[in-house]
């Protein structure tokens, strides 16, 4: 915001004078000394002056304007009405019209005279003089103080309410950005939680052939079971999934307190059925088994609307692997989250050993850096993970190194400056040129780029060469399970695709068609 000029006749009549209460106070006295002194120098003309002479008509004006001045001025000065100044102002007018006349109409002035004129000239000048006297003095006395103060209490209970209303306006829109504040902590304190989480879900068939899941800390010590077997995996996941969505907000509620009697034995309990309290989606597609024209067996799940919306991506050899490949597919689909790849991402995953790792993703499906080493738990990788993101920067604590490896092959590592290696090329390129331009890769998706832990598998959403969005699902071990067969001219498609994969997929019918 601006600050406003210092008035130097304001700042003048506060210094000199006393305190002003309206910048008008201050400009009222300045215009009355101003008249004050031009009626001193109009006095002094006419009176050195001859009969007639130009210097005597010039003191008569500016004496008339002088008594002008000094009738404005406390008009100026006086907190009068508006109807009032309004009255003083057109007296004034009439005054410096009756100056001009005068002055136009004075002997030997452009060669003209009065001519019995001065009559008028005066009774002009003197009405305007009576209209300043009836604003400036008159209409105050005849003003009725009630009507005064009815005005100004209106006025002030219009300014009153327009306060309050101001007042109650902030405090909503107040209250309001304290709910919002509020909601976004409490969302960041729960995506904290989930990102921060030390557990993993497990599904597993037990030695009665039930499906039942767990969830196993870190340290290896399960901390819930599904209590109960399973008929099927599918409705293993099923339940798995319910206790996901449903369990980080439940109620707690203390069954000694509740007149409920609960009779339920864990014998009765491990004998029965699963409760099919998840609702099974009915499938609208239907997983199709075919044999290329090259010999190499594949798969697509065909919406009821005709539309493919995924499928293998790749010929496998055998009928057998392609159908453990649906069977991965319907497992894997459901949980699956999904990584924003553009054009890179992290991705963090357990390998067959049981370590903690990470890769660095590009759009078009190759990997252009890992971890290098696996990690004893999720949250080291992770924190390796970080570590890359903040260091890849110049200026960071870690430096890259392009070096040639025994078989020929230039390679280049990222050396913390403890000495640690933080990141790899993991593949070796045929030339130091190949290996400097993946570092001005990593070093310009790194910072950026997204990260998610994928457990078993995720999904990755990308923009190909063309400008498509497409989505692929790819197992921990890096192998493309499904992908989305055709591209999409806008991200959400490819996400509604995808939805559309995780809804229809595990409980779709497997049919043989021919190609």
């Amino acid at each position: 915001m601006t600050q406003e000029q210092p008035n130097p006749l304001v700042d003048w009549y506060d210094t000199r004078i006393g305190t002003s209460s309206t910048e008008d106070e201050a400009y009222g006295y300045w215009v009355f000394l101003l008249g004050v002194v031009a009626g001193f120098i109009g006095i002094v003309l006419v009176m050195m002056s001859d009969v007639e002479s130009f210097e005597r008509g010039a003191g008569a004006a500016i004496a008339g304007i002088a008594l002008l001045l000094l009738l404005i001025g406390p008009v100026i000065r006086l907190p009068l009405k508006r109807g009032a100044t309004l009255l003083s102002y057109l007296g004034g007018v009439m005054c410096l019209l009756a100056i001009a006349w005068f002055v136009v109409a004075y002997p030997d002035n452009f060669g003209a005279a009065f001519d019995g004129s001065e009559v008028e000239i005066i009774g002009l000048y003197g009405l305007g003089v009576l209209i300043i006297a009836l604003g400036g003095a008159i209409t105050p006395l005849v003003t009725s103080p009630r009507e005064e103060q009815e005005a100004a209490e209106s006025r002030a209970a219009a300014a009153e309410s327009q306060r309050d209303a101001a007042i109650a306006e902030a405090e909503q829109r107040g209250r309001e950005a304290a709910e919002k504040e509020a909601e976004r902590a409490a969302l960041e304190v729960d995506l904290q939680r989930i990102e921060d989480s030390q557990s993993q879900f497990e599904l597993y068939e037990d030695k009665a052939g039930k499906y039942r899941w767990r969830l196993r800390h870190r340290n290896r010590n399960v901390i819930a079971d599904s209590a109960q077997g399973y008929s099927s995996r599918q409705k293993a996941q099923q339940g798995l999934s319910a206790v996901k969505r449903d369990a980080f907000g439940a109620s707690v509620v203390d069954l000694e307190k509740t007149a409920v009697d609960i009779e339920t034995t864990d014998e009765a309990v491990e004998g029965a059925d699963a409760p099919d309290f998840v609702p099974e989606v009915e499938s609208q597609a239907t997983i199709e088994t075919y044999e290329d024209a090259g010999g190499k067996h594949r798969w697509r799940l065909r919406h009821d609307n005709g539309e493919i919306i995924a499928d293998s991506g790749e010929g496998y050899a055998s009928r057998s692997g392609r159908d453990g490949a649906v069977e991965r597919v319907r497992q894997y689909v459901q949980p699956a989250d999904y990584l924003r790849i553009d054009p890179a991402a992290f991705e963090l995953y357990e390998d067959a050993a049981g370590e903690y790792r990470w890769r660095l993703l590009h759009e078009n499906g190759n990997i252009i850096a890992d971890s290098g080493q696996g990690y004893a738990s999720r949250q080291k990788a992770k924190q390796g993970l970080e570590s890359v993101k903040r260091n890849v920067d110049e200026g960071g604590n870690a430096d890259f190194e392009v070096y040639e490896d025994n078989a020929g092959e230039y390679r280049w590592r990222l050396v913390h400056r403890n000495g640690n290696i933080i990141a790899d090329g993991g593949e070796g390129y045929a030339s130091e040129r190949g290996a400097n331009d993946a570092v001005k890769r990593v070093t310009e998706y790194a910072p950026e780029a997204h990260s998610l832990d994928i457990g078993s598998a995720a999904f990755e959403i990308y923009e190909d060469a063309e400008g498509k969005w497409r989505w692929r699902l790819r197992h921990r071990n890096g192998n493309v399970l499904a992908d989305s067969g055709q591209g999409y001219a806008e991200r959400t498609g490819a996400e509604d695709g995808l939805n559309s994969v995780k809804q229809n997929a595990p409980n779709a019918d497997t049919e043989a068609v021919e190609e």
